[in-house]
């Protein structure tokens, strides 16, 4: 097996990375609302060539990448819901919506599933 250096792609999509995670943290969307931030991971997610489904379960969305190579499946999944908290932070990109902010990290989680999926298909 060789090994595969990544950084250079990763790179290359770290600002478009960095504004969608900064974008969706300014538009929190609590539960089973966050059809925004659902509209905005499917459209990502099927521009970088993945089968896309949407409403599962409501809101969410599932994205399959299906490789040429036999091999295990990879599983990836990240939380997309705000928490019903008043935003105190003082940042360029903070909450927007009252009393609604991302607290525990979704968006990073988000934020790197696009150059996780672009990785992954070049290895």
């Amino acid at each position: 097996m060789s090994k595969i250096d990544f950084v250079p792609e990763a790179e290359a999509l770290r600002e478009e990375m960095v504004a969608v995670r900064r974008d969706l943290h300014m538009h929190p969307e609590t539960a089973f609302e966050e059809v925004r931030t659902a509209g905005i991971v499917a459209q990502t997610l099927s521009s970088l060539g993945l089968e896309v489904q949407t409403g599962v379960g409501k809101t969410g969305v599932v994205a399959m990448l299906d490789g040429s190579d036999d091999g295990p499946t990879v599983l990836v999944r990240a939380d997309m819901d705000a928490l019903p908290i008043e935003e105190a932070n003082k940042v360029d990109y903070v909450s927007q919506t009252a009393g609604k902010m991302h607290a525990c990290g979704p968006r990073r989680a988000y934020g790197n599933r696009p150059s996780r999926r672009q990785n992954a298909h070049q290895a």
